[in-house]
């Protein structure tokens, strides 16, 4: 089977789509819709999967979960009604507030980032969680002689001066060994199977796979909530206004 074409990773706007039905399957009870293409963004990088609908005069699917798996996209969930058939061309819709909240969380997690590379630490990034339920984002490096309560601070002021610059979202593909040339720092993982992206935020680059806001303001007010040691790393526990 061909993989799914991404069309979230072009244009992250789009939220709505027809497409074709390659399989419909049914694993450990559950009913896995398998597209052409797909706009419902999947697990992984630290942001949570969207949610929404599939439908056509054949039938309704809840689409409960998103999967990547092996350049295929699984839509997870369960038929309202009816039944797709192989071949047949299908209406897709994501959950709006689902993927706005996730959107906001997600590039708030980058803003964290850009304060902390503006105060100058010396820290390299680690994981993102960008979750609704208490997002964080971990470094490799160390608070020696730092105040946790100043920083913190800090790092909250850098963070709600960029929104209110109100940076433009900007999308480049360039393969990995060329991302240095504008971001600060590179994994050495980057997934395979997808489109090697940037995220670019005025000059500020990121290499990710997920959805932002268009422009910085769109993440509203950020708090930090909390800084401290988690296992060796530093972990940076951040929110935006809800």
């Amino acid at each position: 089977m061909n993989t799914t074409k991404l069309k979230y990773l072009e244009d992250f706007n789009l939220l709505e789509l027809e497409t074709k039905v390659m399989e419909v399957n049914n694993e450990d009870g559950r009913d896995i819709i398998i597209l052409e293409e797909t706009v419902f963004y999947p697990q992984g990088g630290g942001q949570p999967y969207d949610q929404g609908i599939i439908e056509s005069s054949s039938g309704k699917f809840l689409v409960i979960e998103v999967r990547f798996i092996d350049g295929i996209v699984k839509h997870i969930g369960n038929f309202e009604s009816g039944k797709f058939s192989s071949g047949e061309i299908v209406k897709c819709e994501v959950d709006q507030i689902r993927r706005k909240l996730n959107s906001r969380l997600h590039s708030g997690g980058h803003i964290v980032d850009m304060a902390v590379n503006s105060l100058g630490l010396k820290w390299n990034p680690g994981k993102g969680y960008h979750f609704p339920d208490g997002p964080y984002v971990e470094y490799i490096g160390s608070l020696e002689g730092l105040d946790k309560e100043k920083l913190k601070t800090d790092i909250e002021k850098f963070c709600n001066k960029f929104v209110e610059e109100d940076r433009k979202t900007e999308l480049r593909f360039i393969p990995k060994e060329e991302m240095s040339s504008v971001c600060h720092f590179v994994p050495d993982y980057i997934p395979e199977g997808k489109p090697a992206r940037v995220v670019m935020y005025g000059d500020f680059g990121v290499p990710c796979g997920g959805t932002h806001v268009n422009n910085l303001r769109e993440v509203g007010n950020m708090i930090i909530r909390k800084i401290r040691d988690e296992r060796g790393n530093i972990r940076v526990g951040y929110d935006v206004e809800r």
